[in-house]
Formats: C-alpha cells, structure tokens, sequence
C-alpha cells in the first residue's frame, strides 16, 4: 500500500504540475494578447491621429491657396463691372470656395482658428466686392488678419 501510496502522490504531483504549467502559460498567453491589443489600439489612434493632422494640413492649404485667388482678384478689381464681366464670373467662383473653405475651417478646427478665418474672410469679401477707398491698399488691409488666422493656425498645428 506505501508503493501504491507513493504512486498516487507522484501522479498528483505531476497533475499539479500540469495544472500549474498550464496555469502559467494561460496567463502568459492572456497577457500577452492584452499587450498586443493595446499596442493595436495605439496604432489605430496614431494613425488615426495622423490622418486627421493631414487632412487638416490640406484644409489649411486649401483655404491659403483660395485666399490667395481672392486676394489676385482684389488686386486686379476693375473700376466698373458688371454680373457678365469676366473678372465677376471668376471672383464668384473663386469666393464660392473660400466661402466653403472658411466653413469647413469651422468644422476641422477650433473656434479660435475659425474666428481668425472668418475675420480674414470677411475683410476679403468686403475687399473683393465693395473696393477699398483710394490710397489704401489691399495688402496693408487684409494684412492684420491673414496674420492672424496663419498664427492661430500655426499654434493649433503645433
């Protein structure tokens, strides 16, 4: 009965064993699949991070680019024209997208970077449409606030 007696405390010594080893290697396993899962989740919130930094990257070239069309526009703005005038059929379109491109600012951005914008905007506008009065020039005019948005821009863009 002692052999038999060594035997069974042998076997349970090996099962607990087995349960241990098992035990550990669950663990092991498990935590390495949490590891992993976060790793992922970080590389889905960078990437997803980045995506969003170039997209408003291009919103941002976008609404420079358009603005800069606007402001060739009011450089070059005739003293009579009417809604048939080429130069009018060209400002249109052009301050169509700035117009866009201002609300989309709105969207990407926060409030401030979007205040900034629509000041630049609606100097440009006025600028555009209505003319400055003699002796002042659209650069000096638009100056203050083009600034401005570029470097509330600049500073949400790090």
């Amino acid at each position: 009965m002692t052999a038999m007696s060594g035997q069974v405390w042998v076997s349970l010594i090996s099962l607990g064993g087995v349960v241990l080893g098992g035990l550990l290697s669950y663990l092991v396993q498990h935590r390495t699949q949490l590891s992993a899962e976060r790793a992922e989740q970080q590389r889905q919130k960078t990437a997803l991070s980045e995506a969003r930094r170039a997209e408003r990257l291009a919103l941002l070239e976008r609404f420079v680019e358009v603005g800069a069309e606007a402001e060739r526009a009011a450089f070059s703005r005739p003293a009579e024209w009417d809604h048939t005038h080429d130069w009018y059929l060209r400002t249109r379109d052009i301050m169509n997208r700035l117009w866009v491109a201002e609300r989309l600012i709105r969207i990407q951005f926060p409030l401030p970077v979007h205040d900034a914008a629509r000041a630049y905007f609606l100097d440009l506008n006025r600028t555009v449409w209505q003319g400055l009065p003699d002796g002042e020039s659209v650069r000096d005019y638009l100056e203050g606030n083009r600034l401005a948005f570029l470097d509330a821009a600049r500073a949400v863009m790090g």
